[in-house]
């Protein structure tokens, strides 16, 4: 009949997402509307976070003649893909062009590798806590996503064996993050070798997110490239892994871009990098190439930027470590002599994870430092934490902003423990 019996039918159940805003969405409209002051720890745009830009190298970036020519290459134009070699060439990687990607986002990276490995009802593993866009992704690839768990007590450490135990003849990826977001735990060498093995036996791939790789912290709280620099500040970044893409004992795709290496998330490029056995690398270059060409979605402007574009994170870099470093100190330094709030161990990116009092839920602490003090932050719950009593902020605001709304979120806590 026409009208629509059934209207449900109409769309996909892949987007049957739940629409109602969320208690914290409602009380922050409640306070716009009242034109009361936000204090965002969430903002994690790096363009509103009054970072030095240059712009003239940026906008003369796009200024260039073959941008009027269309010459597709499913890969990207050649020289953007020798700029991401030469990336990883810094990381201590041999990347070959042939094996770069490049996509408008790490989204798009992502359903690249999921298409290229994945059929409906397959599923992939997924670190906890992380970050929550890859319910929407693996749902609108018609995926299932399993968790794993970080292990806190160990330093966000994989829980391997409980990893493992997840597995089953279904699995077709594991995703790492590194490091992670919003734990800041990078994978270990140690990690990368069991999950390597573990691949080759179950002809499992592996998905490693780097976006924030660049974004190490020291011991005292301040960033510096460890990586980039060969610098060890202790035994435990020299178990790290500098970069997924060298990996070669399983199939492995390695994801990043320009939102976080240069923090120029409004150019939407980013690159997939196909590693591993030859054999399994030759194949999947050869299906990911097809994928590729089938949508050849990133604009020739922006590919052919991308090699002066990548070379502007060499000034704003410096600018987001000192940032970090600068607003981490802040926090440590007030967090000390028995404050109810403890930061949580983190290795880099930019993020930090703080543990309240979870005498009330992540979420009933969200919505009433925005009630009382205006302050912003996201419940744990949005990142997929076990238990109560995480609240996750990003160290990207400028201090003035970063410090009056740390002190208001202490002071809450304090008047409520």
């Amino acid at each position: 009949m026409r009208g629509g019996i059934f209207p449900s039918a109409m769309f996909a159940r892949r987007t049957g997402w739940p629409l109602e805003p969320n208690p914290l969405t409602l009380e922050i409209a409640a306070r716009r509307e009242k034109s009361l002051p936000i204090f965002d720890l969430t903002e994690s745009n790096p363009t509103r976070c009054g970072l030095d830009y240059d712009a003239t190298a940026i906008l003369g970036a796009l200024a260039n003649s073959r941008s009027l020519s269309y010459e597709p290459d499913p890969r990207g134009p050649m020289p953007a893909r020798l700029a991401v070699a030469g990336y990883y060439a810094e990381r201590g990687a041999g990347v070959e062009p042939e094996q770069v990607f490049l996509t408008t986002s790490t989204s798009e990276a992502y359903s690249f590798a999921f298409r290229l490995l994945a059929d409906p009802g397959d599923n992939v593993l997924v670190p906890a806590p992380s970050y929550p866009l890859f319910d929407f992704l693996t749902g609108l690839n018609d995926l299932e996503l399993i968790r794993y768990p970080l292990d806190l007590d160990r330093g966000w450490r994989i829980q391997l064996e409980t990893l493992r135990a997840r597995v089953n003849v279904r699995t077709r990826a594991i995703l790492l993050l590194h490091p992670n977001n919003p734990t800041g735990s990078f994978v270990q060498r140690e990690e990368l070798e069991a999950l390597a093995r573990l691949g080759r036996e179950r002809e499992i791939a592996l998905i490693a997110d780097e976006v924030f790789a660049d974004y190490p912290w020291t011991k005292g709280g301040g960033a510096v490239g460890v990586e980039r620099t060969g610098l060890v500040v202790d035994p435990e970044r020299s178990r790290r892994v500098a970069t997924h893409a060298a990996a070669s004992d399983c199939l492995t795709l390695t994801l990043s871009g320009l939102s976080k290496i240069s923090a120029l998330p409004q150019m939407k490029l980013a690159w997939l990098v196909a590693s591993g056995p030859d054999d399994l690398r030759r194949r999947a270059l050869e299906r990911l190439e097809i994928i590729a060409d089938t949508f050849l979605s990133v604009a020739t402007p922006l590919a052919l930027a991308l090699p002066r574009l990548l070379e502007t994170r060499r000034a704003i870099q410096p600018q987001i470590l000192k940032r970090l470093g600068r607003n981490l100190d802040w926090l440590d330094a007030k967090l000390r002599g028995g404050s109810p709030v403890r930061r949580l161990k983190a290795e880099g990116g930019w993020y930090v994870v703080l543990s309240v009092p979870a005498h009330r839920s992540d979420e009933e602490w969200a919505v009433e430092l925005v009630r009382r003090e205006g302050v912003l932050v996201h419940p744990g719950h949005f990142y997929d934490f076990a238990g109560e009593g995480f609240l996750v902020l990003s160290l990207l605001p400028p201090p003035e902003v970063f410090e009056a709304s740390i002190t208001r979120l202490l002071e809450l806590v304090k008047r409520s423990s």
